[in-house]
């Protein structure tokens, strides 16, 4: 597999700031066919990128909670000569004692925010997004959460569900992306409000299997 489409979708989703782009071009440019976990810094947030099959995908996890879930905030970008499908569903967390938790269909998310999470709580939610999204200063989906918001906010009348509306956009849809395109959205796992912890993300996407190393969060915020 080349290396051209990790390379630019890299030059994408990070900062234009030398000291940050030399470390991840280098270790890009050592990087053997053998597909190895790229970790970056970039909004506050610390990423983690893939590339199989030309797929991208990258993650980070949010430090806030909205009622009962773990959120991860992920971009994905299509540099293969296909198009392939994305859902949220594809995302797995699996714990060391081999339990795991599977990531909930946007509809599910979607309802929950409009319905029942407070202001607080979604405010909280679109400025951790925001700020991981909009501190990529390089970073421009496609069709992604923008597009998603826009949407959202001119179908919504009322003053007092804007917000909402704007939260629910932030989360992932399934998704086609033809050569060339790419996506952002969050992914929600029911988790009790606790942090995932310790494990591995499992995404099954372009017809290969990404894994993920998952650290504990050090510090979290609710």
């Amino acid at each position: 597999m080349g290396l051209g489409p990790r390379i630019a979708f890299m030059l994408t989703t990070v900062p234009t700031s030398r000291t940050v782009l030399r470390p991840v071009l280098f270790a890009l440019m050592v990087m053997t066919a053998h597909a190895q976990v790229i970790e970056f810094e970039s909004g506050g947030l610390r990423y983690k990128a893939l590339t199989h099959n030309g797929m991208t995908i990258m993650f980070a996890t949010l430090p806030t909670h909205v009622r009962d879930y773990a959120i991860l905030q992920v971009a994905i970008s299509n540099g293969s000569p296909i198009p392939w499908s994305i859902r949220p569903e594809d995302f797995k967390f699996e714990r060391p004692d081999g339990t795991s938790v599977q990531a909930l269909a946007a509809g599910t998310v979607v309802n929950t925010l409009l319905e029942k999470a407070g202001r607080g709580d979604v405010m909280k939610l679109i400025g951790a997004y925001e700020a991981g999204l909009y501190g990529n200063a390089q970073m421009r989906s496609t069709n992604g959460y923008e597009s998603r918001r826009q949407n959202a906010l001119a179908e919504i009348g009322s003053t007092k569900l804007k917000a909402a509306a704007a939260a629910s956009a932030i989360a992932l849809v399934t998704t086609k992306l033809s050569p060339g395109q790419s996506t952002d959205g969050a992914v929600f796992y029911p988790n009790q409000g606790k942090p995932l912890g310790t494990g591995q993300l499992m995404v099954h996407a372009a017809g290969e299997d990404f894994v993920f190393p998952v650290e504990a969060e050090l510090h979290g915020s609710r």
